[in-house]
């Protein structure tokens, strides 16, 4: 089996391409870069077939995608700074990328009778409520340019095919790419003290993991739309900080503060970092600081009480059905 693999230079790419070599599956990546531009860790990735590819270009998507003729397109690019996305003069891009293509994407996947699998996000619900939304809940309430572009990348993907998986993913960390881990483990050497907000609830989903259920899920022709996190029950940002810094030794102060309480221009906010942040020394964006030593992803964090889940959850599962021990997946009904 061929799979085509869109954005192998983010942490998610990167880690369903070895994912695919692991199995013996042939793995193509792309990305903007003239060659690969991800972390050179000497992993598959690094040395696999490799195409760069502007996905909103609709006639060099469509003739890429024929060349290649994958069994499967894994669709991981995607614009993900959620706080930039909200910039009138930016707009216009996001929009191109999340959904035009997107659907550049689904229409050559079309074209080559191809798998699709669309990486979507939280974002397309409000973050209000106290359960999980279960996959096939179409109460969409995107409240950011983002949210609304991802939603429209689903939208061209079921339009388009019957042959995809729609997976929803919220707090994704890995080894390659910007994440709430190394932020935290770059800010927490600068600074003593930390305000984080502890009102945003979710579950962090290692890339590695994720990885190892996107294949799980090309193997089969179970398509539709999927909620998947790893285990592990919720916590909200305060309390991943806190576990990040308990593990790495540093005694780095971590204050709660609630949403509302940080202005807007304080706020840092990103999905490929995945984080809340305000820091009481300085507010402005931080750098990225890639630790020697990431932390576990199957660390022991504690639940937050009386606090409503904000983001995708799921229920666990067994059996062989994109079964991983620590995974959790919602499935369609």
């Amino acid at each position: 089996m061929k799979i085509f693999v869109t954005g192998v230079a983010g942490q998610l790419g990167h880690d369903v391409m070895n994912e695919l070599a692991s199995r013996g599956y042939v793995g193509v990546g792309t990305d903007l870069a003239e060659s690969y531009s991800g972390i050179q860790d000497g992993s598959y990735v690094t040395t696999a077939e490799y195409v760069s590819l502007d996905i909103t270009n609709k006639e060099a998507v469509m003739n890429t995608i024929k060349s290649v003729n994958p069994d499967v397109v894994v669709h991981c690019a995607a614009w993900t700074a959620v706080d930039l996305a909200e910039d009138e003069d930016k707009q216009a891009k996001v929009k191109a990328i999340n959904v035009d293509g997107t659907q550049n994407i689904a229409n050559a996947c079309k074209e080559v009778d191809a798998k699709m699998v669309y990486i979507s996000t939280d974002y397309v619900f409000d973050g209000q409520g106290t359960e999980p939304w279960q996959p096939d809940c179409k109460d969409y309430k995107p409240l950011n340019v983002y949210g609304q572009t991802k939603l429209g990348g689903e939208l061209a993907v079921s339009n388009t095919l019957s042959k995809y998986f729609i997976v929803r993913i919220a707090w994704v960390f890995g080894k390659n790419g910007n994440n709430f881990i190394k932020t935290m483990l770059n800010v927490g050497k600068k600074f003593d003290t930390l305000r984080v907000v502890n009102d945003q609830i979710g579950t962090p989903t290692y890339t590695f993991d994720l990885a190892r259920l996107l294949v799980d899920m090309i193997e089969t022709d179970k398509y539709g739309y999927y909620h998947a996190t790893n285990e592990g029950g919720y916590i909200s940002w305060y309390d991943f900080a806190c576990e990040i810094f308990k593990q790495a030794g540093y005694t780095t102060k971590v204050n709660p503060v609630t949403t509302e309480s940080v202005s807007a221009a304080a706020m840092i906010a990103s999905f490929a970092f995945g984080w809340r942040l305000h820091s009481s020394a300085k507010r402005k964006r931080v750098p990225i600081w890639t630790p020697d030593a990431p932390i576990r992803s199957d660390a022991a964090i504690p639940r937050p009480s009386a606090i409503p889940p904000a983001a995708i959850t799921g229920i666990s599962i067994s059996g062989r059905t994109f079964s991983k021990s620590a995974m959790s997946v919602s499935f369609p009904s």
